[in-house]
């Protein structure tokens, strides 16, 4: 019941996401005196809605996102003639691109947000201190680091010599251990297939425990197989001062690793359907249908209840800046296409003034129809792609 709790939050999440992002240009479309005929959240048969003055606002029958309908978004479009001086593309240029940029701030705002009430009210989670001290043994050898466990895979280091949750490592090798850092530079300077002595101290022994270990390689470093314990950690209220450094940091992260994910998935599309799909930060991108697999999986989690909330709302913070940064892109039909149309236009114009010659007013949207299509296709076959892979290899919540 947990799981789909959580994946139908991720579902209403997702829709006032986007409901957000539409309300964006909506809001700003009539505030400049533009026509809006249509807000609607999902595609497909109507299932209901309502007139409020010109615009009729509605819920269609799949809830994979929404789009409002200005009138005369492109020129393209046949629109009455009374409806014509206030069409979209007959708007000075400077309220076209308030309107094309109100839905990718509403949902940069609202991720914004959401991180200020997140460190305010469930706090800012503090990593801790990270101890010799063994919280886990690995059970086998993994194919990569980030991989988990095979049938094939042969016991860990660690398993082998019988290191126990609970024991605090305080030598490797020789060398003294006071912490989790000097461990793993101690580990560093080993190589795969050392044997390599490491002296615990197990609770309930009265004295120092010796174990010889004879280290694995993985990925052409020396693995052991162990976790380590965190002391002090846990959740800080912020004050709004600081919850507003912190909302600001966290969407500048998150940008830059939606930049770093943008930059690798060209390399992990071969691995999505393998067993290293999440070794990259390409590989671990997904489709709605993985968000919200993720999400039943923070419901479904032994975690505290504040845990799964800042995990959730991180989610769904994730996604508005996912929407955000998405749109930004100079590719019709996305915003950031019709953003770029706007500032070709003005730069044409300028470029015409100086040359004494006439505004040649709005582009020639024919044109441009390949490469909308083509951006359609490449989008849309990259959606369906990522959701295949969600499918048949979904992505799991680390342990």
């Amino acid at each position: 019941m947990a799981y789909f709790l959580g994946a139908a939050a991720f579902v209403v999440a997702l829709l006032v996401s986007v409901m957000l992002h539409e309300g964006g240009h909506l809001l700003t479309a009539k505030r400049f005196g533009m026509k809006a005929t249509e807000y609607f959240v999902g595609f497909g048969p109507t299932l209901w809605s309502t007139r409020r003055g010109e615009t009729e606002y509605g819920v269609k029958a799949i809830p994979l996102g929404g789009f409002v309908k200005i009138v005369g978004y492109t020129p393209l479009e046949e629109i009455d003639p009374a409806d014509r001086p206030r069409a979209f593309y007959r708007q000075p240029a400077g309220r076209r691109s308030v309107v094309i940029v109100a839905g990718v701030a509403a949902n940069f705002a609202f991720a914004f947000l959401l991180l200020m009430v997140m460190a305010m009210t469930i706090g800012v989670r503090e990593p801790g201190t990270v101890t010799s001290t063994v919280d886990q043994v690995t059970p086998c050898v993994p194919a990569a680091m980030s991989g988990g466990c095979g049938r094939d895979r042969p016991s860990s280091p660690a398993s082998r010599a019988g290191l126990h949750a609970g024991d605090r490592v305080v030598s490797f090798n020789g060398t003294p251990v006071a912490d989790w850092d000097d461990l793993t530079r101690a580990i560093d300077e080993a190589k795969p297939g050392e044997t390599v002595t490491l002296v615990v101290h197990r609770p309930g022994s009265p004295r120092p425990v010796t174990l010889p270990i004879t280290l694995a390689g993985v990925d052409g470093q020396p693995f052991v197989g162990m976790s380590a314990t965190v002391v002090g950690a846990g959740y800080e209220r912020t004050g709004p001062l600081n919850a507003a450094v912190f909302a600001g940091r966290g969407i500048g992260r998150t940008v830059a690793g939606i930049g770093q994910v943008a930059a690798d998935l060209p390399a992990a599309i071969p691995k999505l359907f393998s067993p290293e799909r999440e070794s990259t930060p390409g590989g671990q991108v997904g489709s709605v249908v993985g968000a919200t697999e993720v999400s039943g999986q923070i419901f479904s989690s032994g975690g505290s209840t504040r845990d799964k909330l800042a995990l959730y709302l991180s989610l769904v913070v994730s996604v508005n800046i996912f929407l955000g940064a998405l749109n930004v892109l100079p590719l019709l039909p996305l915003d950031g296409g019709h953003l770029a149309v706007v500032g070709y236009e003005r730069a044409r114009a300028g470029v015409n003034r100086i040359r004494g010659r006439p505004d040649p007013g709005t582009v020639d949207m024919t044109r441009l129809l390949p490469l909308t299509y083509l951006a359609v296709l490449l989008l849309v076959g990259l959606g369906v792609l990522l959701i295949l892979a969600d499918l048949f290899n979904p992505l799991r919540l680390p342990e």
